[in-house]
């Protein structure tokens, strides 16, 4: 009998993706299309839609391989897989792009121009993005692929406010907000970040009846705005002070002095201003105490003080300092680290003032959320913890509504006589500035209509799209499978658990009573080979086309996999991505050398072969629950080990003259090909999620269909004989010995050896002769 190989290729090569991924296009929906008629279970993956930019970092490229592994499972443990992309499209990052690589300004354009160029500039960035998710061989549901800021989406998101308003969830108010004066707009609490800045505390000389105090301040533009002065109760020091006022340098008014135990004794000199606003304190114990606020400063961040008109903050506080000591009134100044709040988007420092702003209920939810926090099940579970510290931090309810230009509109319109609010039914996109009413006011039958100007915060939208794509409002029998009766993931980095995460279990949980998903998998940051964050400023940062065109994608995919624990940060080095192409040449091998075997369907087992099935049964008993489980890394490395260190190391050397019928029988030749091709089989199956590419290559070659078409089956309770496992370890451990003995005395491994056979390893002897040419 002729043995030819089916395979000509020795060394893995990108040549195998490219000629993958072409036949993929021809055959994506059979492949890997959604099925709405289907009899299986239902897995619904919420992709997070990212940013569109002009360049992607390849951790943020890494998360859609983690999501890509679990979606290529889930398919083959029998479940029916909605897997979307979307591209979030919405936003300040949007805003900031175009002013970027364009050079331009926001406030220096007509809106309706900024918002076709930032839709422009979008369409090229968002083609590039979506071109590297292909080639990173992700697959998701690129025929139907959502954008946030288009027409069908904004429909959901306005009509998801029409609905929360009517059931009385939004309400407009004037109170203190967060805003960004870089960014002109107000913000919620979770976009802000606390960075370290070296600044400087000023001791400031404040008079109290006649007698001088000091007062320690980071703030001192503020203090026009001072509104009373407080120490800590326990600081012996000030206890005279109680019930008297202080007077405020410079602007010559008193404010009282309070006992409160938010004073730190041992910051500055234990006595602190409270002023409208510094920080959320002073807008916590301004509201107890029902004290009037004096706002200074606008929401473009520049003061509108007398004599300060115009001023940034930081022009504001020089100025206060240089007339502070024209008077004499600093006795020193100490610099300090200061931790200060800043917008998670921009960087630039915050400021708290007065605004009239549209904000969502989320106070009363805190309690559900809670329980539905409990009810999910976390992968890993530690990362909850994020998730309910978050809970218990939030104090106010959501502002929702934002001072820019690029994202979805807010639907209502103000009668300009009465203050009427009109909402309008859902089920189209409104621009309420540019779209004028034509109704009468049901109030005061005025005609007269103000469109409101602002839009939505941009987690607002983003917090939909899991009802997005299970078509919720739109589709009744699509929802109720993929919702109501899925089972539904968020994959999505630990970063965002605040935001995206909270967002979408509060709204979902206010618009449908239910819990928005039963899983949540939280992957971590990449970063560079030293530990340290990727930017530009460090220049470590890595790209994903650089990587896919320089080692390929199932290369990266299966780093990904052996390196990277579930919710861990991890290194991302390319050298160790390179060196997983061994693995992958190893595998090809592998093939190689098993095409050239007939298929057997049956055959007599000898015990070599009755090792290798147990082993492999074992092995596949561990994946499939990893798997479940979403545990791509513990699956990685098993599914190595066994392939190269026992099948490739062990196994295939054992049977090889067997195999190829030197010294053995047909029969005894058959049982060999039986189990190579059998465990082939397995490897490449349970591979197949990690490597799409490589298995699929090799599975068509040698078995004439996609290994994406297969199921990962159940585990053949026949050949998982547990006694052979104990006697596998001392047959590799006799393997070895052999092996290394061979090797101490400069003998080729292919030099007979005179040695003993342990009684135990009996049933394999005459495998073990062949294998090792014993005597």
């Amino acid at each position: 009998m002729e043995f030819k190989p089916k395979i000509d290729l020795k060394v893995w090569d990108l040549q195998i993706e490219k000629e993958i991924l072409k036949k993929w296009e021809k055959e994506w929906k059979e492949l890997y299309g959604f099925n709405l008629k289907t009899n299986k279970k239902i897995f619904v993956i919420d992709t997070p839609p990212p940013y569109p930019g002009p360049f992607w970092h390849i951790g943020a490229a890494v998360s859609y391989a983690f999501q890509d592994i679990v979606a290529r499972a889930f398919r083959m443990l029998g479940f029916e897989v909605l897997f979307p992309i979307g591209i979030d499209r919405n936003g300040i990052p949007v805003e900031w792009y175009v002013e970027k690589y364009e050079g331009i300004s926001i406030w220096d354009f007509p809106r309706e121009e900024f918002v076709k160029k930032c839709s422009t500039i979008l369409d090229n960035y968002t083609q590039k993005m979506l071109n590297i998710m292909k080639r990173l061989l992700i697959s998701g549901d690129f025929e139907n692929v959502y954008f946030t800021d288009s027409e069908e989406y904004r429909i959901l998101t306005q009509a998801t406010f029409i609905e929360a308003w009517k059931k009385g969830l939004i309400y407009e108010a004037e109170r203190p907000t967060i805003i960004c004066p870089r960014c002109r707009t107000p913000i919620a609490h979770n976009e802000v970040e606390h960075k370290q800045f070296l600044g400087t505390l000023y001791y400031i000389k404040f008079e109290v009846e006649g007698r001088e105090v000091i007062i320690a301040t980071t703030r001192p533009e503020l203090l026009a705005a001072c509104k009373l002065v407080i120490y800590n109760p326990s600081d012996e020091r000030y206890k005279w002070l109680k019930g008297k006022k202080a007077k405020v340098p410079l602007f010559d008014f008193e404010v009282p002095i309070m006992e409160r135990n938010e004073a730190n004794p041992e910051f500055g000199t234990g006595l602190v201003m409270i002023c409208s606003y510094g920080d959320l304190t002073d807008v916590r114990i301004l509201r107890e105490l029902k004290i009037k606020p004096t706002i200074l400063i606008d929401q473009n961040g520049k003061f509108k003080l007398k004599g300060f008109e115009g001023l940034s903050v930081k022009e504001a506080r020089e100025k206060v300092i240089e007339m502070l000591k024209e008077k004499g009134l600093i006795v020193k100044e100490e610099k300090i680290q200061q931790s200060i709040p800043v917008h998670d988007k921009c960087k630039n420092p915050v400021e708290i003032i007065t605004m009239k702003e549209y904000y969502l209920k989320q106070l009363e939810f805190l309690d559900d959320l809670r329980k539905i926090a409990d009810q999910i099940k976390w992968h890993p579970e530690h990362h909850k913890q994020k998730l309910l510290d978050w809970i218990n931090s939030v104090i106010t309810d959501w502002p929702i509504s934002r001072r820019r230009y690029y994202g979805t509109e807010i639907p209502l319109w103000k009668c300009k006589k009465c203050g009427f609010i009109y909402v309008p039914k859902p089920g189209r996109y409104y621009r309420p500035w540019k779209e004028k009413l034509e109704i009468e006011c049901p109030k005061c039958k005025s005609k007269e209509w103000e469109g409101e100007t602002r839009i939505f915060d941009t987690w607002f939208d983003s917090s939909v799209s899991v009802l997005l794509i299970t078509k919720y409002l739109k589709d009744k029998e699509f929802f109720e499978k993929t919702f109501l009766n899925g089972i539904k993931l968020r994959p999505q980095g630990y970063d965002i658990v605040r935001t995206w995460l909270y967002y979408s279990l509060l709204r979902v949980f206010q618009l449908t009573g239910r819990k928005a998903f039963e899983h949540v998998l939280i992957h971590g940051m990449g970063l560079d080979e030293k530990g340290r964050k990727m930017s530009k400023s460090l220049g470590n940062v890595i790209y994903p086309e650089e990587i896919l065109e320089n080692y390929g994608a199932d290369p990266l995919r299966l780093w990904v996999a052996m390196e990277c624990t579930v919710g861990s940060d991890y290194r991302i080095s390319k050298e160790k991505i390179k060196g997983t192409i061994k693995f992958l040449t190893k595998l090809l091998n592998i093939t190689r050398f098993i095409s050239q075997f007939p298929i057997v369907e049956k055959a007599k087992l000898q015990p070599s072969d009755r090792w290798i099935l147990a082993e492999l049964m074992n092995l596949k008993q561990k994946v499939l629950k990893y798997y479940e489980d979403m545990d791509f890394h513990l699956a990685a490395q098993s599914l190595y080990k066994f392939a190269w260190d026992i099948f490739a190391s062990h196994y295939l050397e054992l049977i090889k003259c067997r195999a190829l019928l030197n010294g053995f029988s047909e029969e005894e030749a058959k049982s060999a090909w039986f189990a190579c091709h059998y465990c082939l089989k397995e490897i490449l199956k349970l591979l197949a999620p990690i490597i799409p590419a490589t298995t699929d290559f090799l599975y068509r070659k040698i078995y004439g269909k996609s290994v994406h078409l297969e199921e990962f089956g159940s585990v053949e309770k026949e050949f998982l004989d547990k006694s052979l496992l104990e006697i596998g370890k001392k047959l590799m451990e006799f393997n070895s010995r052999i092996w290394n003995e061979k090797r101490s005395k400069g003998l080729s491994l292919k030099t007979s050896i005179k040695t003993e056979i342990p009684e135990e390893l009996k049933d394999f002897e005459k495998d073990l002769k062949a294998m090792h040419k014993i005597k």
